[in-house]
């Protein structure tokens, strides 16, 4: 990567904070390029799909070779993000969350529900590498459950000492979700194979997302079919009772 100015005093004045009523105004560092094109799919937690990688573009004034001196010496990062797909949704004080059936409410801080007060998500990811290309700056990231566009308010590394609390109480999510089994239909695998130049790990990806079960903890009748968008695919595919079938895989409309 080039050398650039050290000193910053070619560099704009960050913006304000307006804390005139106690609101605050942040302004995005970066951009995330995923494989995940909406909500339905991205796995509910973070490092649970080693196969989802995506890409942090950081903008303008934030692109510079100095602002990342020495991150490459950690594995992870701790990504600072804005839920902008559903931000317009508003927050609710109760939730429902998955791990319990979607039958249960608690609070809503005391859960990782996107339905929050400030559409502020956390997110610790692998960093795989640093590249520069056309001059714009990318962190390549892998074990993301991030959506496409997502704005980034802030990146931090993953410290093991102080982040990592092995005697921790989890609540309602003591362990990792259950693994179901992944089959394919033979136009499914089909698919894959044509597709194998453009996604060469395309199977691969769809086993990983779909035995976390992306359902809806409110869906669980057997045979109904869904259809959940990535890359520039749609998946189409039904859970049996005992494991989840790929169907096909179509080009995605619009």
């Amino acid at each position: 990567m080039g050398d650039s100015p050290e000193n910053g005093n070619d560099l704009p004045e960050p913006p304000a904070l307006d804390d005139s009523a106690s609101r605050y105004c942040f302004s995005p560092i970066g951009t995330i390029h995923s494989p995940f094109r909406e909500k339905f799919g991205i796995p509910r937690q973070p490092g649970l799909m080693p196969s989802a990688e995506a890409r942090l573009e950081l903008l303008p004034p934030y692109d510079r070779d100095e602002a990342i001196r020495g991150l490459e010496a950690f594995s992870h990062l701790w990504i600072v993000f804005v839920f902008h797909g559903i931000a317009r949704e508003g927050w609710r004080p109760t939730v429902r969350p998955p791990r319990l059936g979607g039958n249960e409410r608690i609070g809503v801080f005391a859960s990782r529900s996107t339905h929050r007060p400030n559409p502020i998500g956390l997110s610790v990811v692998e960093l795989a590498g640093i590249v520069r290309e056309a001059g714009r700056l990318f962190l390549e990231l892998s074990n993301v459950d991030l959506l496409e566009g997502t704005p980034v308010l802030d990146i931090k590394p993953y410290v093991t000492y102080a982040d990592s609390i092995p005697d921790a109480r989890s609540g309602f999510a003591p362990d990792a979700p259950p693994i179901w089994p992944v089959y394919f239909s033979a136009e499914a695998e089909q698919r894959c194979r044509n597709l194998a130049g453009q996604h060469p790990q395309l199977q691969h990806f769809i086993r990983e997302m779909l035995q976390l079960d992306p359902r809806p903890s409110y869906q669980t009748t057997p045979g109904r079919r869904y259809g959940v968008r990535i890359f520039d695919l749609n998946v189409v595919w039904h859970f049996d009772g005992e494991a989840f079938w790929v169907d096909d895989i179509e080009p995605a409309q619009g």
